[in-house]
C-alpha cells in the first residue's frame, strides 16, 4: 500500500521490544528501538521520516510522559503519530491530553495492535501526502504567478512603449527632438513621488506623461508650422489641441494609463489663477497629474536648445519660473521643485539631446 513504513518502538524492557516487532512483522516496515525517551528523541532526530511511535510510559531517563510532551511541541514531530503502549489504563486522560493519537493497554491483541497502528500510519502517509502537494502546488503558483508578472511587465514595458512613440508622433509635427517625450515623463514620475504620490499613480502618469500634446497631431500645418507668430483666430485653433487629445483618449476608464492621457492633454495648459484654457479651471479644480506636467514641461522647454532658440541658463529659468507661482503654477509644486532642483537637472542631463540632433523639422518657429 505504501512505499515504506517506518516505525519507532519505544520500552525499557527488551523483551516488549521484540515482541512488538513480532506482532508487526506482516506490515513489512523498519522498526527502530529506544530503551527511553531520550534515545527516542536522539533516533527521532537522525530519522524525520517517522510513521508512528508506539510509546511505553514507565521508562527510565526520560519517562514517555515528557517524551510526548517534546514530540508534540516539536514543529518538526508533531504530526508523528503517538500510540502509547502499557500496562495501565488510569493514564489515558493524561496522556491524550498531552498529544498521545492512541491508546493501547497491555496485554494487547495482536491483530488489534496492527490496525490500530496502520490506522495511524495511513493518517501519517496521508498528511505527508497533503502537504507534499501543497508545496507542489504552492511551487506551481509561485512559477505561474512569476510568468503572469513578467507577462504584465512586458505589456507595461509595451503600454510606455507605445505613449512614448504616439507622443513623438505628435511632436514629429512639431519643433520638439527626440528625447523631450522621455525627460517629461521621468521627470513627470519625479515630481509625483516627492509629492507623496502613491508609487502606482506615480507609474501611471510616467506612462501617460507623453501623451500630453498628442492633439497637436489634429492641428492643420498652417498653424502648427506657422514660422511667424500666430494671430487672434489661429491661436484659438491652436489651443484645441488640449480638446483633441482629451477626446482621442477620452472613454479608457478601463485603462488607467490612457485615462490619465486624457486628463493630462485636455488640462495641461490651464494656470493656477484660472486664466488658462481650455476650461479655465484653477487650483486645485486642476488635476495633480496636469499641474506636475506643467511645470516639467515648462523647465525642459526653457532649459533646451531648439533650431529657434539658445536654451535658457539654469538661473534664468528658474527665475522666469519663479515668475509664475501662483499664476501659472501650483505653487506648492513649484516650491518642492526648486528645493529639489539638482535631481531633475540631473534626470534631464541623464536623457539629454544629441550634440545635433534637431526637430524633424529644423527651422520652424517656437509655437507658445
Amino acid at each position: 500500500m505504501f512505499d515504506e513504513i517506518k516505525l519507532l518502538a519505544v520500552d525499557d524492557l527488551p523483551m516488549n521490544l521484540e515482541m512488538l516487532e513480532v506482532m508487526l512483522t506482516g506490515l513489512d516496515c523498519t522498526m527502530l528501538k529506544a530503551a527511553h525517551g531520550q534515545e527516542a528523541l536522539e533516533l527521532l532526530a537522525a530519522n524525520p521520516d517517522i510513521d508512528t511511535i508506539l510509546l511505553d510510559l514507565e521508562m527510565p531517563v526520560m519517562d514517555g510522559y515528557e517524551t510526548i510532551r517534546r514530540v508534540k511541541q516539536s514543529f518538526e514531530w508533531r504530526d508523528i503519530p503517538v500510540v502509547v503502549v502499557t500496562a495501565g489504563t488510569t493514564e489515558v486522560t493524561r496522556t491524550l491530553a498531552l498529544g498521545a493519537n492512541d491508546f493501547i493497554a497491555k496485554p494487547f491483541n495482536p491483530e488489534e495492535l496492527r490496525l490500530r497502528v496502520m490506522n495511524q500510519v495511513r493518517s501519517k502517509k496521508l498528511s505527508d501526502l497533503s502537504k507534499d502537494m501543497t508545496s507542489i502546488l504552492e511551487s506551481e503558483v509561485v512559477k505561474k504567478t512569476a510568468a503572469l508578472q513578467k507577462a504584465l511587465d512586458l505589456s507595461r514595458e509595451a503600454e510606455y512603449e507605445i505613449t512614448l512613440r504616439l507622443g513623438r508622433a505628435a511632436e514629429f509635427r512639431d519643433q520638439e527632438t527626440g528625447m523631450h517625450t522621455r525627460r517629461i515623463s521621468e521627470l513627470s514620475r519625479q515630481l509625483a513621488s516627492l509629492a507623496g504620490i502613491a508609487d502606482e499613480q506615480c507609474e501611471i502618469l510616467k506612462f501617460a506623461s507623453p501623451l500630453h500634446d498628442v492633439g497637436k497631431i489634429g492641428i492643420p500645418d498652417r498653424i502648427l508650422l506657422k514660422p511667424g507668430k500666430l494671430d487672434q483666430t489661429e491661436f484659438e485653433i491652436m489651443k484645441l489641441h488640449t480638446t483633441i487629445g482629451s477626446k482621442i483618449l477620452s472613454d479608457a476608464s478601463r485603462y488607467p494609463v490612457i485615462d490619465a492621457g486624457s486628463i493630462i492633454a485636455s488640462q495641461h495648459h490651464e494656470k493656477w489663477d484660472g486664466s488658462g484654457y481650455p476650461n479655465g479651471l484653477a487650483g486645485s479644480e486642476i488635476h495633480a497629474f496636469a499641474r506636475i506636467v506643467s511645470i516639467v514641461d515648462v523647465f525642459d522647454a526653457l532649459t533646451s536648445e531648439r533650431p529657434y532658440k539658445k536654451a535658457f541658463p539654469l538661473d534664468k529659468t528658474v527665475e522666469i519660473m519663479r515668475d509664475g507661482t501662483g499664476t501659472f503654477f501650483d505653487p506648492a509644486l513649484l516650491a518642492l521643485f526648486f528645493e529639489n532642483l539638482n535631481q531633475f537637472v540631473a534626470i534631464k542631463e541623464s536623457l539629454a539631446d544629441a550634440p545635433c540632433e534637431e526637430s524633424p523639422l529644423d527651422g520652424i518657429a517656437f509655437l507658445t
